[in-house]
């Protein structure tokens, strides 16, 4: 083993002579449904814009699909000044061979030095094969991304063990550096029309024996429970309700309010809620216009997965409850009493929603 792969293996090699300083620029590697852009890309276009204006870099995109040009005026109004466009029928339906060998060849060639992708269904298939691919390090399911400037490094942060402790990753000696970033946790910046970018059409080599598996349906039916991360009003239950009967209180709310029901960590281990409604760290993260905390006692872990809400409503039996130092509104008693009052009140007033 000679001297430069030990300085390399440990670090000690100058950053030109290891080749990092060709990869420049935040790269997001948009998704779509049906024509339309997930909210997770306009999430991780408004961080990596935040981002890369400290860095001096440029926010650039990778769009993959067929005949999805249309979408890249919507990601430059959203921040991307630069979108890759690969456009052939077999990525008209993601599939991991086909994703990976174009988004592979696009990274190598252009040299990024950070690589986003939303920690959904299709992202954590797609990151880790990519990462192999490229033979460097991911961070997945963050629940923060962050820049050391000194060193142009990312700092990804996600929860382990079991959402009790929050770790920060780097990966100093390979690039791209990438990570996978929760729906939620980002906050999009609002669109920009006045915004302008390029489009660079990329050179695309597929054929059939780049298939392992043909897709023969997409199923819509499947279930979807993302109408947590798109509500505006989410009603939200924990242990103080006691019993599961509590969230038909909260169920009757939430429809005055055309909103959604949503359960703490400990509701949904006692079995009075499903895990798709589970709110924290290890659950979803939301942003809803107004947050209803129903028997929640505000633990640290809770709080970071709705604290993006534009108003916290608390109600607690407990007028010592942690909650109530992060509510813009709280009612402290009893909320068997408390909610059904709420209800009644609202739809006297004829209340549709509060968005």
């Amino acid at each position: 083993m000679d001297l430069d792969y030990l300085q390399a293996l440990t670090g000690g090699l100058a950053e030109e002579e290891t080749g990092l300083a060709a990869y420049r620029h935040i790269w997001v590697v948009a998704e779509h449904r049906e024509g339309k852009l997930l909210r997770v890309t306009r999430e991780l276009l408004g961080r990596s814009r935040e981002l890369a204006e400290r860095l001096g870099a440029r926010v650039e995109v990778a769009l993959l699909g067929e005949k999805v040009e249309a979408l890249a005026e919507e990601l430059v109004r959203f921040g991307a000044d630069r979108i890759h466009l690969a456009e052939h029928p077999l990525l008209a339906t993601y599939t991991a061979e086909t994703y990976t060998k174009v988004l592979a060849a696009l990274v190598q060639e252009k040299k990024p030095e950070i690589l986003l992708l939303g920690a959904t269904i299709n992202g954590n298939d797609l990151a880790p094969r990519l990462a192999q691919r490229l033979a460097t390090g991911l961070t997945t399911d963050c629940v923060a991304v962050d820049i050391d400037e000194s060193e142009r490094l990312l700092l990804s942060t996600r929860p382990i063990h079991g959402g009790a402790l929050l770790a920060t990753m780097a990966c100093p000696q390979h690039r791209p550096q990438m990570a996978t970033v929760r729906p939620g946790v980002l906050r999009a910046m609002p669109a920009d029309p006045s915004r302008e970018g390029a489009v660079e059409r990329a050179e695309v080599s597929l054929d059939d024996g780049d298939l392992m598996v043909k897709p023969r349906r997409v199923m819509n039916e499947f279930p979807r429970p993302t109408d947590l991360q798109e509500a505006q009003v989410i009603v939200a239950g924990g242990r103080g309700l006691g019993t599961a009967e509590g969230f038909k209180l909260l169920e009757k709310l939430a429809r005055v309010l055309n909103g959604s029901v949503a359960a703490s960590r400990a509701a949904v281990e006692a079995g009075w809620a499903s895990r798709d409604r589970q709110v924290g760290i290890t659950g979803n993260f939301v942003r809803p216009r107004v947050y209803f905390a129903c028997g929640i006692s505000g633990s640290i872990q809770h709080l970071m997965g709705m604290r993006g809400s534009r108003y916290i409503v608390a109600v607690n039996s407990n007028p010592d409850a942690a909650i109530f130092k992060f509510a813009d509104y709280g009612i402290a008693g009893d909320l068997y009493q408390v909610i059904p009052a709420l209800t009644d009140e609202l739809k006297a007033a004829g209340v549709g929603s509060l968005t």
